[in-house]
């Protein structure tokens, strides 16, 4: 038996806090955040928070929903009418829906945010990587949705809504505590750092 600590690989959630992780906001998130290769990348130093891997499970059972319609469409119109231009229109859907899914996983492990003193930071994508901070003194509105789906699966979004809507931010894929525990904290700093609209 070996006494060397072990590394939990970046597919598996985290289940055990380690130091400088939130019990909170990164119970059953992933690791590790997956950040491009190259040296340019955009950089923060930080705690990044991540999202729950149940996320990439709920996208997919809508996406295997989604393919299934289509085909069951494309099946009936079909049936029905010597049309071929449904076969073109569900053969787009079905590959950009199959497609969404090949590259999911590492999308999913590339979103992440980061609370700092005066803001919020969000980062997704690896080839179009996109950060985005959002001031906490401009914060409108916090908002948590989830479909039926999310919910089965305890997921939410957050959504947080600006002065200015190009900077409005979404995570998807926040555990049910998390998403509430990142919105009261929001509000609760956002209250003391309003700033004039």
């Amino acid at each position: 038996m070996s006494d060397s600590p072990t590394t939990p690989s970046p597919e598996s959630p985290r289940t055990d806090p380690a130091p400088g992780v939130d019990p909170i906001l990164d119970a059953g998130t992933y690791t590790t955040l997956r950040e491009p290769r190259a040296s340019g990348r955009l950089a923060l130093d930080g705690a990044w928070h991540q999202i729950s891997p149940k996320y990439v499970v709920s996208q997919t059972l809508q996406n295997v929903a989604a393919i299934v319609i289509t085909v069951a469409v494309w099946l009936v119109i079909g049936l029905f009418t010597d049309q071929w231009w449904h076969s073109i229109a569900a053969g787009i859907i079905v590959g950009i829906t199959l497609f969404a899914q090949i590259v999911l996983p590492r999308q999913a492990r590339a979103l992440g945010y980061m609370l700092r003193a005066d803001d919020l930071v969000f980062r997704r994508g690896i080839l179009w990587q996109r950060m985005v901070a959002v001031p906490y003194g401009r914060m409108q509105l916090i908002d948590i949705t989830h479909g039926p789906l999310d919910r089965a699966f305890g997921i939410s979004k957050l959504k947080m809504v600006t002065a200015a809507a190009t900077s409005g931010v979404e995570i998807p894929g926040l555990a049910l505590g998390a998403s509430e525990a990142l919105r009261d904290t929001l509000i609760e700093v956002a209250e003391t750092r309003r700033t004039g609209l």
